[in-house]
Protein backbone atom coordinates (compact mmCIF):
# COMPACT_ATOMS: atom_id res chain seq x y z
CA UNK A 1 0.00 0.00 0.00
CA UNK A 2 1.27 3.69 -1.16
CA UNK A 3 0.36 6.15 1.38
CA UNK A 4 -1.15 9.57 -0.07
CA UNK A 5 1.67 11.46 0.39
CA UNK A 6 0.26 15.09 -0.71
CA UNK A 7 0.75 17.60 2.54
CA UNK A 8 -1.89 19.87 3.49
CA UNK A 9 -3.21 21.42 6.16
CA UNK A 10 -6.66 20.62 7.64
CA UNK A 11 -9.54 22.29 8.96
CA UNK A 12 -12.37 20.66 9.22
CA UNK A 13 -12.86 16.72 10.22
CA UNK A 14 -16.39 14.81 9.65
CA UNK A 15 -16.78 11.57 9.54
CA UNK A 16 -20.45 9.57 8.96
CA UNK A 17 -20.81 5.48 9.42
CA UNK A 18 -21.89 3.31 11.83
CA UNK A 19 -21.28 2.13 15.14
CA UNK A 20 -17.33 1.61 14.05
CA UNK A 21 -17.06 4.93 13.03
CA UNK A 22 -19.30 5.64 16.03
CA UNK A 23 -16.12 4.07 18.39
CA UNK A 24 -17.74 0.74 19.75
CA UNK A 25 -16.22 -0.84 21.67
CA UNK A 26 -13.38 1.12 22.45
CA UNK A 27 -14.27 3.31 25.99
CA UNK A 28 -13.54 6.63 26.44
CA UNK A 29 -13.56 6.36 30.22
CA UNK A 30 -16.64 8.74 30.64
CA UNK A 31 -19.69 6.01 29.39
CA UNK A 32 -19.30 7.11 25.51
CA UNK A 33 -17.06 5.72 23.22
CA UNK A 34 -13.91 7.08 21.42
CA UNK A 35 -12.74 4.76 18.99
CA UNK A 36 -10.52 5.01 15.43
CA UNK A 37 -12.50 8.65 14.57
CA UNK A 38 -11.71 10.43 17.50
CA UNK A 39 -8.08 9.02 17.46
CA UNK A 40 -7.66 9.68 13.63
CA UNK A 41 -8.74 13.25 14.42
CA UNK A 42 -6.31 13.51 16.97
CA UNK A 43 -3.40 12.06 14.74
CA UNK A 44 -4.46 14.76 12.55
CA UNK A 45 -4.20 17.49 14.73
CA UNK A 46 -1.18 16.73 16.33
CA UNK A 47 0.53 16.40 12.90
CA UNK A 48 -0.71 20.15 12.44
CA UNK A 49 0.36 21.36 15.80
CA UNK A 50 3.30 23.92 15.25
CA UNK A 51 5.47 21.69 17.52
CA UNK A 52 4.71 19.47 14.90
CA UNK A 53 5.00 21.45 11.93
CA UNK A 54 8.78 22.59 13.02
CA UNK A 55 10.17 18.61 13.59
CA UNK A 56 8.94 17.91 10.25
CA UNK A 57 10.67 20.97 8.86
CA UNK A 58 13.71 20.35 10.41
CA UNK A 59 13.62 16.37 9.34
CA UNK A 60 12.79 17.73 5.52
CA UNK A 61 15.85 20.50 5.38
CA UNK A 62 18.39 17.65 6.87
CA UNK A 63 17.09 15.10 4.37
CA UNK A 64 17.26 17.64 1.50
CA UNK A 65 21.46 18.67 3.07
CA UNK A 66 22.12 14.36 3.04
CA UNK A 67 20.61 14.03 -0.68
CA UNK A 68 22.26 17.61 -1.56
CA UNK A 69 25.70 16.57 -0.52
CA UNK A 70 24.96 13.06 -2.33
CA UNK A 71 24.40 14.52 -5.14
CA UNK A 72 27.36 16.70 -5.10
CA UNK A 73 29.87 14.10 -4.39
CA UNK A 74 28.73 11.92 -7.19
CA UNK A 75 29.16 15.22 -9.61
CA UNK A 76 32.41 15.66 -8.57
CA UNK A 77 32.54 18.33 -6.25
CA UNK A 78 35.61 19.23 -4.13
CA UNK A 79 35.27 17.26 -0.64
CA UNK A 80 35.84 20.60 1.43
CA UNK A 81 32.97 22.44 -0.59
CA UNK A 82 30.40 19.57 0.14
CA UNK A 83 31.23 19.37 3.40
CA UNK A 84 31.28 23.24 4.02
CA UNK A 85 27.79 22.76 2.42
CA UNK A 86 26.21 19.67 4.38
CA UNK A 87 27.77 22.26 7.61
CA UNK A 88 25.76 25.37 6.58
CA UNK A 89 22.64 23.28 5.50
CA UNK A 90 22.76 20.76 8.95
CA UNK A 91 23.44 24.21 10.74
CA UNK A 92 20.12 26.19 9.23
CA UNK A 93 18.18 22.63 10.04
CA UNK A 94 19.46 22.95 13.73
CA UNK A 95 18.48 26.89 13.80
CA UNK A 96 14.47 25.59 12.09
CA UNK A 97 14.47 23.19 15.12
CA UNK A 98 15.54 25.43 17.72
CA UNK A 99 12.91 28.37 16.25
CA UNK A 100 10.14 25.91 16.69
CA UNK A 101 10.84 24.95 19.65
CA UNK A 102 11.73 28.52 21.02
CA UNK A 103 8.16 29.40 19.40
CA UNK A 104 6.68 26.95 20.84
CA UNK A 105 8.02 27.51 24.36
CA UNK A 106 6.89 30.85 24.14
CA UNK A 107 9.96 32.69 22.33
CA UNK A 108 8.64 35.34 19.46
CA UNK A 109 5.51 36.79 20.79
CA UNK A 110 3.15 36.89 18.09
CA UNK A 111 3.22 32.92 17.59
CA UNK A 112 3.54 32.08 21.19
CA UNK A 113 -0.01 34.14 21.94
CA UNK A 114 -1.42 32.74 19.20
CA UNK A 115 -0.85 28.78 19.88
CA UNK A 116 -1.56 29.59 23.78
CA UNK A 117 -4.91 30.99 22.39
CA UNK A 118 -5.33 27.97 20.53
CA UNK A 119 -4.56 26.25 23.81
CA UNK A 120 -6.91 27.83 25.51
CA UNK A 121 -9.54 26.96 23.20
CA UNK A 122 -8.64 23.54 22.93
CA UNK A 123 -7.60 23.84 19.64
CA UNK A 124 -4.23 22.56 19.00
CA UNK A 125 -3.23 21.74 15.89
CA UNK A 126 -6.27 23.75 14.81
CA UNK A 127 -8.79 20.76 13.51
CA UNK A 128 -12.32 20.99 14.16
CA UNK A 129 -13.76 17.52 14.37
CA UNK A 130 -17.17 16.07 14.21
CA UNK A 131 -18.66 12.44 14.54
CA UNK A 132 -22.10 11.99 12.13
CA UNK A 133 -22.52 8.39 13.28
CA UNK A 134 -25.26 6.01 14.60
CA UNK A 135 -25.00 2.36 15.43
CA UNK A 136 -26.96 0.10 13.51
CA UNK A 137 -27.22 2.29 10.72
CA UNK A 138 -27.27 0.47 6.93
CA UNK A 139 -25.21 2.09 3.89
CA UNK A 140 -28.92 3.41 2.77
CA UNK A 141 -29.69 5.25 5.82
CA UNK A 142 -26.10 6.41 6.31
CA UNK A 143 -26.67 8.62 2.45
CA UNK A 144 -29.94 9.20 3.67
CA UNK A 145 -29.22 10.81 6.93
CA UNK A 146 -25.88 11.69 7.04
CA UNK A 147 -24.84 12.68 3.91
CA UNK A 148 -26.63 15.85 3.82
CA UNK A 149 -25.25 17.41 6.93
CA UNK A 150 -21.93 15.93 6.53
CA UNK A 151 -21.95 18.05 3.31
CA UNK A 152 -23.48 20.93 4.99
CA UNK A 153 -20.45 21.42 7.85
CA UNK A 154 -17.81 21.64 4.50
CA UNK A 155 -15.37 19.39 5.57
CA UNK A 156 -12.11 19.70 4.13
CA UNK A 157 -11.22 15.72 5.49
CA UNK A 158 -13.81 12.83 5.44
CA UNK A 159 -14.44 9.52 6.41
CA UNK A 160 -16.94 7.36 5.17
CA UNK A 161 -16.83 3.73 6.13
CA UNK A 162 -20.43 1.73 5.80
CA UNK A 163 -21.54 -1.69 5.09
CA UNK A 164 -21.42 -4.27 7.43
CA UNK A 165 -24.58 -3.89 8.84
CA UNK A 166 -26.27 -4.83 5.25
CA UNK A 167 -24.01 -7.79 5.38
CA UNK A 168 -25.94 -9.34 8.36
CA UNK A 169 -29.28 -8.45 6.63
CA UNK A 170 -30.83 -10.96 4.63
CA UNK A 171 -31.98 -8.38 1.94
CA UNK A 172 -28.06 -7.73 1.51
CA UNK A 173 -27.67 -5.80 -2.17
CA UNK A 174 -23.99 -5.47 -2.67
CA UNK A 175 -25.29 -3.17 -6.02
CA UNK A 176 -27.20 -0.51 -4.02
CA UNK A 177 -24.24 -1.02 -1.35
CA UNK A 178 -22.03 -0.19 -3.25
CA UNK A 179 -23.82 2.65 -5.14
CA UNK A 180 -24.59 4.19 -2.29
CA UNK A 181 -21.27 4.39 -1.06
CA UNK A 182 -19.53 5.66 -4.10
CA UNK A 183 -22.30 8.85 -3.80
CA UNK A 184 -21.36 9.27 -0.31
CA UNK A 185 -17.52 9.45 -1.65
CA UNK A 186 -18.05 11.00 -4.61
CA UNK A 187 -20.17 13.88 -3.17
CA UNK A 188 -17.68 14.89 -0.83
CA UNK A 189 -14.89 14.68 -2.93
CA UNK A 190 -16.58 17.02 -5.57
CA UNK A 191 -17.09 19.45 -2.56
CA UNK A 192 -13.26 19.54 -2.05
CA UNK A 193 -12.72 17.00 0.68
CA UNK A 194 -9.77 14.52 1.28
CA UNK A 195 -11.79 11.20 1.67
CA UNK A 196 -10.69 8.10 2.85
CA UNK A 197 -12.55 4.66 3.55
CA UNK A 198 -11.57 1.32 4.35
CA UNK A 199 -12.39 -2.29 3.22
CA UNK A 200 -14.13 -4.91 6.03
CA UNK A 201 -12.01 -7.17 8.03
CA UNK A 202 -12.43 -11.18 7.17
CA UNK A 203 -15.19 -11.98 10.06
CA UNK A 204 -14.50 -15.69 10.15
CA UNK A 205 -11.39 -16.01 12.44
CA UNK A 206 -13.13 -13.61 14.74
CA UNK A 207 -16.49 -15.05 14.22
CA UNK A 208 -16.58 -18.42 13.44
CA UNK A 209 -20.63 -18.73 13.18
CA UNK A 210 -19.87 -16.27 10.18
CA UNK A 211 -17.75 -17.82 7.82
CA UNK A 212 -21.21 -17.84 5.78
CA UNK A 213 -20.70 -14.79 5.60
CA UNK A 214 -17.23 -14.54 4.20
CA UNK A 215 -18.35 -14.25 0.58
CA UNK A 216 -20.57 -10.93 1.40
CA UNK A 217 -17.53 -9.03 2.83
CA UNK A 218 -14.95 -9.94 0.03
CA UNK A 219 -17.42 -8.88 -2.30
CA UNK A 220 -17.99 -5.73 -0.85
CA UNK A 221 -14.38 -5.74 -0.39
CA UNK A 222 -14.17 -5.68 -4.17
CA UNK A 223 -16.67 -3.23 -5.21
CA UNK A 224 -15.30 -0.85 -2.26
CA UNK A 225 -12.00 -0.73 -4.19
CA UNK A 226 -13.62 0.18 -7.11
CA UNK A 227 -15.92 2.36 -5.92
CA UNK A 228 -13.04 3.81 -3.76
CA UNK A 229 -10.73 4.13 -7.18
CA UNK A 230 -13.74 5.83 -9.28
CA UNK A 231 -14.93 8.89 -7.03
CA UNK A 232 -10.92 9.41 -6.39
CA UNK A 233 -11.58 8.86 -2.49
CA UNK A 234 -8.32 6.88 -0.62
CA UNK A 235 -8.28 3.65 0.43
CA UNK A 236 -6.85 1.62 2.95
CA UNK A 237 -7.39 -1.70 2.53
CA UNK A 238 -7.64 -3.09 6.05
CA UNK A 239 -9.42 -6.12 4.87
CA UNK A 240 -6.17 -7.18 3.08
CA UNK A 241 -4.39 -7.68 5.96
CA UNK A 242 -4.39 -10.73 8.37
CA UNK A 243 -3.49 -8.92 11.83
CA UNK A 244 -7.17 -7.08 11.27
CA UNK A 245 -8.96 -10.90 11.70
CA UNK A 246 -6.85 -10.77 14.72
CA UNK A 247 -9.46 -11.80 17.61
CA UNK A 248 -7.42 -10.14 19.93
CA UNK A 249 -7.88 -6.65 18.43
CA UNK A 250 -11.96 -7.43 18.75
CA UNK A 251 -14.28 -6.65 21.57
CA UNK A 252 -16.07 -9.50 23.06
CA UNK A 253 -18.97 -8.98 21.06
CA UNK A 254 -16.90 -10.03 18.45
CA UNK A 255 -18.46 -7.53 15.90
CA UNK A 256 -16.97 -4.42 17.27
CA UNK A 257 -12.87 -3.49 17.27
CA UNK A 258 -11.58 -3.20 20.95
CA UNK A 259 -9.17 -0.04 21.75
CA UNK A 260 -6.12 -2.08 21.01
CA UNK A 261 -8.40 -2.68 17.14
CA UNK A 262 -9.37 1.22 17.00
CA UNK A 263 -5.64 2.19 17.95
CA UNK A 264 -4.60 0.29 14.62
CA UNK A 265 -7.38 1.66 12.83
CA UNK A 266 -6.59 5.23 13.28
CA UNK A 267 -3.14 4.23 12.88
CA UNK A 268 -3.29 3.08 9.46
CA UNK A 269 -5.66 5.57 8.54
CA UNK A 270 -2.87 8.19 9.52
CA UNK A 271 -0.05 6.54 7.50
CA UNK A 272 -2.83 6.03 4.73
CA UNK A 273 -2.59 9.85 4.65
CA UNK A 274 0.70 10.33 5.02
CA UNK A 275 0.71 11.89 8.07
CA UNK A 276 4.91 12.22 9.51
CA UNK A 277 5.71 9.93 12.43
CA UNK A 278 3.59 6.85 10.83
CA UNK A 279 4.49 3.98 9.03
CA UNK A 280 3.41 0.43 7.55
CA UNK A 281 3.94 -1.25 11.43
CA UNK A 282 0.16 -1.24 11.75
CA UNK A 283 0.56 -4.16 9.84
CA UNK A 284 2.70 -6.21 12.20
CA UNK A 285 0.99 -9.32 13.15
CA UNK A 286 0.52 -9.86 16.89
CA UNK A 287 2.90 -12.66 19.02
CA UNK A 288 1.06 -16.61 18.81
CA UNK A 289 -1.03 -17.75 21.78
CA UNK A 290 -0.97 -21.30 23.20
CA UNK A 291 -4.27 -22.92 21.19
CA UNK A 292 -7.59 -23.06 23.76
CA UNK A 293 -8.04 -26.49 25.20
CA UNK A 294 -11.49 -27.76 23.54
CA UNK A 295 -14.06 -27.28 26.69
CA UNK A 296 -12.65 -23.51 27.15
CA UNK A 297 -13.51 -23.05 23.38
CA UNK A 298 -17.31 -24.62 23.52
CA UNK A 299 -17.63 -22.56 27.06
CA UNK A 300 -16.54 -19.45 25.19
CA UNK A 301 -18.71 -19.92 22.11
CA UNK A 302 -21.66 -20.86 24.53
CA UNK A 303 -21.42 -17.55 26.50
CA UNK A 304 -21.09 -15.26 23.40
CA UNK A 305 -24.41 -16.93 21.88
CA UNK A 306 -25.41 -16.47 25.32
CA UNK A 307 -24.81 -13.01 25.78
CA UNK A 308 -24.47 -10.95 22.70
CA UNK A 309 -25.86 -13.70 19.39
CA UNK A 310 -29.10 -14.54 20.94
CA UNK A 311 -30.00 -10.85 22.06
CA UNK A 312 -28.64 -9.41 18.56
CA UNK A 313 -30.66 -12.26 17.02
CA UNK A 314 -34.43 -11.34 19.27
CA UNK A 315 -33.84 -7.25 18.47
CA UNK A 316 -33.75 -8.07 14.37
CA UNK A 317 -36.74 -10.27 14.57
CA UNK A 318 -38.67 -7.88 16.53
CA UNK A 319 -37.21 -5.23 13.49
CA UNK A 320 -34.84 -3.21 16.22
CA UNK A 321 -31.92 -2.14 16.54
CA UNK A 322 -28.93 -0.74 18.90
CA UNK A 323 -29.65 2.75 17.30
CA UNK A 324 -32.96 3.12 17.74
CA UNK A 325 -33.65 6.78 19.27
CA UNK A 326 -30.34 7.59 19.23
CA UNK A 327 -28.33 10.46 17.75
CA UNK A 328 -25.15 10.65 16.78
CA UNK A 329 -22.22 11.93 19.34
CA UNK A 330 -20.63 14.78 18.29
CA UNK A 331 -23.05 16.61 15.59
CA UNK A 332 -21.05 20.15 15.68
CA UNK A 333 -17.45 20.68 14.81
CA UNK A 334 -15.50 21.01 17.76
CA UNK A 335 -11.32 21.51 17.98
CA UNK A 336 -9.78 18.59 18.82
CA UNK A 337 -8.06 18.69 22.34
CA UNK A 338 -5.10 16.89 22.80
CA UNK A 339 -4.13 15.82 26.18
CA UNK A 340 -1.34 13.35 26.03
CA UNK A 341 1.65 14.12 24.07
Amino acid sequence: MTPHMVPRVYRRYVAIGDSTTEGMDDPDGAGGYRGWADRFAEHVARAQTPAAQAAHAASGEAERAVLGDAGRAAAGDAEPAALGDAERRAGAAERTARVGAERLAGVGAERSARVEAERGAGAQGGLEYANLAIRGRTTARIRAEQLAPALDLAPDLATVVAGMNDILRGSFDLTAVARDIFEMQHALVAQGATVLTFTLPDPAPVMPIARPLRGRVLALNEAIRKTTADSGAILLDLGAYAVASDPRLWSDDRLHANSAGHERIGAALAYTLGLPGFDDSWTAELPPTPLRRRHETIAAELAWIRRHLLPWAGRHLLGRSLGDNRVCKRATPSPVVLIDP
